[in-house]
């Protein structure tokens, strides 16, 4: 069964940063691509930052220069560093693994509240 832990929501301010972490049971070498999904109240959830065993990454328009997607495969870790955070970037933040089969597992998410 594979399990994924985000961890490193919060409070912050306009401008500020966060880091937010994901664990993955078991090694993350396991997976295709890892991916931070967000979900504000009221909107459908959106893909925000991807990167893949060979570390190509993907970033949403809406993040690009301010969030940076990284992994440690020894820690079986992704991690979604995020600056100069905005109030829009309010949401619920979730990691998301995909397998070399196309499976596909979620994580249950960390709040991140961006508000002065």
């Amino acid at each position: 069964q594979v399990q994924l832990v985000e961890s490193g929501g919060g409070l912050v301010q306009p401008g500020g940063s966060l880091r937010l972490s994901c664990v993955t049971s078991g090694s993350i070498l396991r997976f295709y691509a890892m991916r931070w999904h967000r979900q504000a109240p009221g909107k459908e959830r959106d893909l925000v930052a991807s990167i893949t065993n060979n570390d190509r990454t993907f970033y949403a328009d809406s993040v690009k220069g301010r969030f940076t997607i990284s992994r440690d495969n020894a820690k079986n870790t992704v991690y979604l560093q995020m600056n100069t955070l905005k109030p829009e970037d309010t949401a619920v933040y979730s990691c998301n693994s995909v397998s070399y089969n196309g499976d596909s597992y979620w994580g249950q998410g960390t709040q991140v509240t961006v508000s002065s």
